[in-house]
């Protein structure tokens, strides 16, 4: 498929849906300035929900809702090893002209001239809605509010039209941050109460499927599983115009596939291939290849500690003394992550996270292991990963497969499709399984009350619980509310030893974002939810 050809099937599908939007000039090779204005990306999946407070939501599904709906702040942007970052520890507003934080509230004055992609003002009431609707629809919106100690409607004040107070139920610094991160976005509330019902008071099926925000971009066109096209909102008011005007997000399965289309030109990003395309792509030189380390995340292997077999701690143990750890650096990522493994028996345990733990591939230790545990025979189980990004997983699964069975573990792997796997995974009946996990908020009690805090967190997939743990995450998110280095210091490593000790999941590597680019796309940004942020980009 050339590029004329890629790019025709992509606006004519939106013609065929109905959606009235028509196949646009860009694609005429008369206008070279307006192919200038449209972005092509491919990746292995798409969102299967345009709303971040869907019920499970994919990974793909964050970034349709990051560049369609505002938030009040946002973050400043620094530079590092020439790639732009977002600045964890500087905010800025978005929706928000003017924030004053006091003791126990925070107030924001709104911008009076924003308005939502269907021309309604943005007001107070719309964000106290939205801010409603997110720490009371349940499952990952709400926990990740919680996460910033904002639990209740009643905390969420309108002042007047254009101006809203949230009240803190307790200090915590992670209140403020949390207002920047994806779920607090600010929603159109009167155009969804209007496709809202009895069953849907929050209007979850209309906003699965329509954009509702004030966003740099709105969605014309989804179909699941093939394509997204984004069109720039004329109006926006939270930042600079973007200069592209168009996205299309096509959906292509084989990494193959996707290479050829960048290789030829035919599309301008993207950012799932395996990394073993990268490495290359990077040697030939004719594409643009950025890599950058996840900020506060870790793929790992999960186990179930609630049932049998991995309810065993020494069957943990000989799990993570059987994992090829190497053989994944070298022959699934090609060097392209950073290891949490291997740390020298003597390390110290560091105020920091991810950490690398001491566990190294020893077959004969995990053997040994697993026949204290009971099992000198071994036993079997099903090992799970998200097919919506196989490139890694797949590789990562097939490896450890092997090595386990050396040690008597039989494992059949379990290829869970990206549409699934977020519903899948937080039913936590999944035995054993790989998963990545990335905080927004870059802060060890982040990531630690998400995933190892026995509140029942929904990416506290283990279904671990420990009162010691809890008391450590406590403990840290209080301590650095008051500022007592001291104890939060204590408490980090606490939490670090313990879930080191008991090994409910188990470190692989922090990995990293690539991105392969045309030589003309300029203004990649580097963010907390790892997804592509549109309004930066500028293409020569």
């Amino acid at each position: 498929m050339n590029r004329r050809e890629f790019v025709k099937s992509a606006s004519a599908t939106a013609v065929a849906t109905g959606t009235g939007v028509a196949a646009p000039a860009v694609f005429s090779s008369a206008q070279a300035q307006a192919r200038n204005e449209t972005l092509l990306i491919v990746s292995e999946s798409g969102p299967n929900n345009l709303d971040i407070h869907g019920v499970g939501t994919n990974v793909p599904g964050y970034e349709a809702s990051w560049n369609t709906y505002d938030r009040l702040i946002t973050h400043e942007m620094t530079e590092k090893d020439g790639v732009r970052y977002y600045d964890r520890d500087k905010l800025k507003g978005e929706l928000a002209e003017d924030m004053n934080i006091g003791d126990m509230s925070v107030t924001f004055k709104l911008k009076k001239n924003a308005t939502f992609q269907d021309g309604t003002p943005v007001t107070a009431k719309d964000v106290k809605w939205s801010l409603d609707r997110a720490v009371s629809v349940g499952g990952f919106p709400t926990f990740q509010m919680k996460a910033g100690s904002l639990e209740k409607p009643e905390q969420f004040v309108v002042v007047d039209d254009h101006t809203v107070r949230v009240d803190f139920i307790r200090k915590d610094r992670l209140t403020i941050p949390d207002l920047a991160v994806i779920v607090p976005c600010v929603i159109n509330s009167g155009l969804v109460q209007k496709n809202a019902t009895e069953k849907d008071p929050w209007g979850l099926e209309y906003t699965k499927q329509n954009t509702a925000g004030s966003g740099a971009y709105r969605v014309t066109k989804w179909t699941p599983g093939t394509e997204v096209i984004f069109e720039r909102f004329e109006d926006w008011k939270g930042g600079p115009l973007p200069k592209i005007k168009r996205v299309i997000w096509r959906m292509v399965p084989s990494a193959g596939n996707r290479r050829a289309l960048l290789e030829r030109g035919d599309a301008d990003i993207s950012y799932d291939l395996p990394n073993k395309d990268f490495v290359e792509l990077k040697q030939a030189g004719k594409l643009n290849i950025t890599s950058v380390p996840y900020s506060n995340g870790v793929q790992y292997i999960g186990m179930n500690v609630k049932n049998p077999p991995f309810d065993n701690l020494k069957v943990r143990q000989a799990i993570a003394y059987a994992i090829p750890y190497q053989k994944i650096m070298d022959a699934a990522l090609f060097g392209l992550a950073k290891p949490m493994f291997g740390a020298p028996a003597d390390a110290q345990t560091q105020v920091k996270w991810p950490q690398p733990t001491k566990f190294v591939t020893d077959l004969a230790k995990a053997k040994q292991l697993l026949a204290e545990a009971g099992y000198p025979d071994g036993l079997e189980t099903t090992l799970s990963f998200d097919l919506g990004f196989a490139g890694v997983n797949e590789p990562l699964c097939v490896l450890l497969q092997e090595n386990l069975a050396q040690i008597g573990i039989k494992t059949t792997i379990n290829k869970i499709p990206g549409a699934n796997w977020r519903t899948e995974l937080t039913k936590k009946v999944l035995p054993l399984f790989t998963n990545v996990f990335s905080g927004w908020l870059d802060y060890p009690e982040y990531f630690f009350f998400w995933c190892y805090h026995g509140n029942n967190s929904i990416f506290n997939t283990m279904s671990y619980q420990s009162a010691a743990m809890d008391a450590f995450i406590d403990g840290a998110r209080a301590a650095a509310a008051n500022g007592d280095k001291a104890a939060y210091d204590a408490d980090v490593k606490g939490m670090v030893d313990l879930a080191f000790a008991d090994v409910p999941r188990i470190p692989l590597y922090q990995p990293y974002v690539n991105v392969a680019m045309q030589k003309n796309i300029t203004g990649y940004e580097y963010w907390f939810h790892r997804r592509l942020d549109y309004r930066a980009f500028q293409k020569g």
